[in-house]
């Protein structure tokens, strides 16, 4: 199998990992050349000056089992290499080694192909790596140290000799996704604090999007130079022109390309010989247009990775950063919003400069903006790692029409939002056929995932910025208790029906109504009298004007009054005030109920933000190395410590009655077809058939109706019908859904979903949050059922979904719960193409 993978590096410049091939002989020699003595002795124990021919054909020729060697390249060269080989026939240890070219050591380079090569010895059937280092190799040992397996060392013979499991664990995987966070945001850094920035595009006329771009450039006043590249102009816009990027003698981080399709690979190649670390492609005529587009677009990316460049676009409207020392507006928009502390990402390269107007329009000042067009390479998941630790953002605005890696979005939005919050414009519905016929959430289970992973999402653009304005200009409400404060009783009330309608709490004592007649200053003491009203935790606000002429102009002031309030108190104000404006600072809205659905959004995030993460706890009994997802489902659960119980097919009578001797009597009888192997209500089960007269008897009745295939299967104690599925969501990866069984919860959809894998406090609150959930814990004096054995179940679903990317679906109904523990009557699952899940296995860039 061919293994490649585009790969970040430290200083956030892309690399290309592959496997060696025979024809990289002379590239090998090459490598090999320049390194120093000191690199050479440290890797072969020896000066090494040359290789043997003997060994150069060793290193070039590998079964890619018993031996693999990477190569990590940058154009035409290879800046280093990694390999493994196995230790004996059938042996589980393989020797593991690598160097790095002196010039680009320090660069994260070994941790990468460490990574590599232990998930290709894992797929080959080793489990430990070992290795030989020399103890004054430092470098070396700290790639094995740091990188969180249970290394053990041991010093023999003027030798460090290490040993150490190459199984994932979870140390393991936070070193990695931290060095992926790191290389990530240090990609973007480069991108929207450029220390110069190259134009291609911008004619010297003065006409076309690339010389607006460059207009835009200068008149926002950019802090770093500006390099107009034009084959023939002198001078571009005011400022001189260059043949090529690298003439103009200075750093350039950043390229803008506004070239037709066909000049944008010249573009990039300029952009690459001058040292830059990304571009911003405004150019369209890629994959939006069809098949050919398509074809160039996977080009772009991969000579823009080869050169070691990230890529905003192509069809981008570029990327911006209102920091007072960068000044950056690398966009099609004249103007960019204020300066403020929320970013801005932007699928859409269309809707961009409107996006852009409407942020400015309500005041909202923004740190950073970036449009990613096509998405072809930088994602919105990339500005979250770079966002989350950024000293200027607080606020993170996401305006998405799809995901390309939605369990990465999953990770990092959970991550990201105890920080910092995210607003995001997502679709909450979902395309058919994800996981065949089995149920997948609803629009409210959508929404409720999205906010369970932290995330605030929204319909449409105008709440985003609602939100947004929100967020960025008060504080977080500390309950859900809200005080209704106005002069109109009318506007008052549909403040009420609005927090009813929002899950938000109307507090004692309010609606509080002032007087039309009352002037600013009653206004303003009874705002701050419900501003430390330990009763409520929100304000709204609600204000109508008064009629011309009926207060002074010294008590009329109602703004001000409302802002000395709402600027000074700690409860989060939101307002809907008929009267002029108001300063930025103070969320204002149109309407009641925009008002309000803003204020309850946010109330939703604050509940999340105050309750524990949980845990993904250990389990024991869980052996993934023994799932097959292609052999029988009950194999694949019983790997994960599930045990379904035994069921016969059979075509006849006769098969049937074998089938109840074999398992064992009483049993039961069901029809086989997927649809009615539960259904008792339409007579498709038989049950506690005691003898083969009973079996027969029941046969003959299941199969008139309903078709000769039936299951035998062996009786257990009765209790109440559950169902647990697993599907893949769009935005979310596999989630894991909970509800009760039966026709009537099948048809309301009552099913709680979380993403996998599951925390303990996420697996607790499946058992609890389906509608018809009372039914498990004790309704009208039942016996309530054994509550931790489906916590258990669902936690063990949760970590199989989580370690096979290939599993697409996963139904068990029934699952009968009871006092005294649980059984699965049946399972089935959905089983995918064989291509790798995003964000499993090692770091690697998303390739078109």
């Amino acid at each position: 199998m061919d293994i490649s993978a585009d790969v970040l590096l430290s200083d956030g410049s892309a690399v290309h990992l592959r496997q060696i091939q025979p024809s990289d002989a002379p590239a090998i020699v090459d490598f090999h050349s320049r390194m120093s003595e000191r690199t050479r002795y440290l890797r072969y124990f020896s000066p090494y000056p040359r290789i043997p021919e003997r060994d150069l054909e060793r290193f070039v020729n590998v079964d890619h089992h018993d031996r693999e060697a990477f190569v990590i390249v940058s154009g035409p060269r290879i800046m280093a290499v990694g390999r493994y080989e196995r230790l004996g026939p059938e042996s589980p240890e393989a020797e593991v080694a690598f160097v790095v070219e002196d010039a680009h050591q320090g660069r994260g380079i070994g941790s990468v192909l460490l990574e590599h090569l232990a998930e290709a010895a894992r797929a080959n059937g080793l489990t430990r790596f070992v290795a030989e280092v020399l103890p004054e190799n430092a470098g070396m040992l700290r790639v094995f140290s740091d990188f969180g397996y249970h290394v053990q060392r041991k010093y023999a013979d003027g030798v460090v000799h290490l040993s150490f499991p190459i199984a994932p664990t979870e140390k393991s995987r936070e070193v990695q996704e931290s060095r992926e966070k790191l290389t990530e945001a240090r990609s973007i850094a480069r991108l929207l604090a450029p220390r110069g920035v190259a134009v291609y595009g911008a004619s010297a006329s003065g006409q076309g999007i690339g010389a607006a771009m460059l207009g835009h450039l200068r008149d926002g006043g950019y802090a770093g130079p500006i390099v107009p590249v034009h084959r023939n102009a002198e001078r571009v816009a005011g400022l001189r022109a260059y043949r090529s990027a690298t003439e103009a003698g200075v750093d350039i981080d950043l390229a803008l390309i506004a070239v037709p399709p066909e000049g944008v690979a010249a573009a990039l190649a300029d952009a690459a010989a001058s040292g830059a670390g990304g571009l911003a492609v405004i150019s369209a005529g890629f994959a939006e247009t069809g098949a050919e587009g398509a074809a160039a677009q996977r080009a772009l990316i991969e000579g823009a990775h080869a050169a070691g460049l990230r890529v905003v676009g192509p069809n981008s409207m570029g990327v911006a950063n209102t920091d007072p020392s960068v000044r950056l507006n690398a966009t099609l928009a004249p103007l960019l919003p204020a300066a403020g502390r929320v970013g801005f990402f932007s699928q859409s390269g269309a809707l961009g400069v409107a996006l852009l107007a409407e942020a400015d329009r309500r005041g909202l000042g923004l740190s950073s903006f970036v449009s990613a067009g096509n998405r072809a390479d930088v994602s919105g998941n990339d500005l979250l790692q770079y966002w989350q630790d950024d000293p200027g953002t607080d606020v993170v605005l996401l305006y998405l029409e799809t995901f390309g890696n939605p369990r990465k979005f999953a990770r990092l939005a959970r991550r990201m939002s105890r920080v910092k919050p995210v607003v995001a414009v997502a679709s909450a519905t979902r395309p058919p056929g994800l996981a065949g016929d089995l149920p997948g959430p609803d629009v409210h289970a959508v929404t409720a995932l999205f906010a369970r992973s932290g995330v605030i999402r929204v319909d449409t653009v105008q709440e985003m910025f609602d939100v947004g304005l929100l967020l960025a200009h008060q504080p977080l409400p500390t309950g859900r208790r809200v005080a209704v404060v106005g002069n109109s009783s009318a506007l008052s009330e549909l403040a009420v029906s609005a927090c009813r309608a929002n899950g938000l709490t109307v507090a004692e004592g309010y609606p509080l109504d002032i007087s039309p007649q009352a002037g600013a200053h009653d206004f303003a003491d009874a705002l701050a009298d419900a501003a430390v009203d330990d009763r409520a935790d929100a304000l709204v606000v609600v204000f109508a004007p008064p009629l011309p002429g009926q207060l002074a102009d010294e008590d009329a002031d109602f703004a001000a009054a409302l802002a000395s309030v709402a600027l000074a108190g700690e409860k989060p104000t939101v307002a809907t005030f008929l009267l002029g404006s108001l300063p930025p600072r103070v969320p204002a809205y149109p309407s009641v109920e925009e008002a309000v659905r803003a204020l309850g959004r946010v109330a939703t995030y604050s509940d999340w933000l105050r309750r524990p993460p949980g845990v993904v706890p250990q389990l024991v009994g869980v052996d993934p190395s023994a799932a097959d997802v292609d052999g029988p489902p009950s194999a694949l659960l019983a790997a994960y410590g599930i045990d379904v119980v035994p069921s016969t097919l059979a075509a006849g009578a006769d098969e049937a009655i074998a089938a109840a001797s074999a398992l064992g009597y009483p049993v039961a009888l069901k029809a086989a077809g997927g649809a009615l192997r539960h259904r008792i209500d339409l007579g498709a089960v038989r049950l506690a058939l005691a003898d083969e007269e009973d079996v027969r008897s029941a046969y003959a009745e299941l199969s008139a109706a309903f078709g000769p295939d039936v299951l035998v299967q062996t009786m257990v104690r009765a209790g109440v019908a559950c169902r647990v599925e697993v599907m893949e969501d769009p935005a979310f990866g596999p989630v894991v859904g909970f509800g009760l069984g039966g026709v009537a919860s099948e048809l309301l959809g009552d099913l709680a979903w979380r993403a996998a894998p599951l925390t303990d406090r996420a697996a607790e609150a499946l058992v609890v949050e389906p509608r018809a959930a009372p039914l498990l814990h004790g309704y009208r004096g039942s016996e309530p059922v054994d509550r931790d054995a489906l916590i258990d179940l669902l936690l063990r679903v949760g970590r199989l979904a989580d370690d096979h990317p290939r599993l697409r679906g996963l139904s068990l109904n029934p699952v009968l719960a009871r006092p005294d523990g649980l059984s699965v009557l049946h399972a089935t699952t959905e089983i995918g193409d064989p291509t790798r899940r995003p964000d499993t296995g090692p770091r690697r860039l998303r390739t078109p």
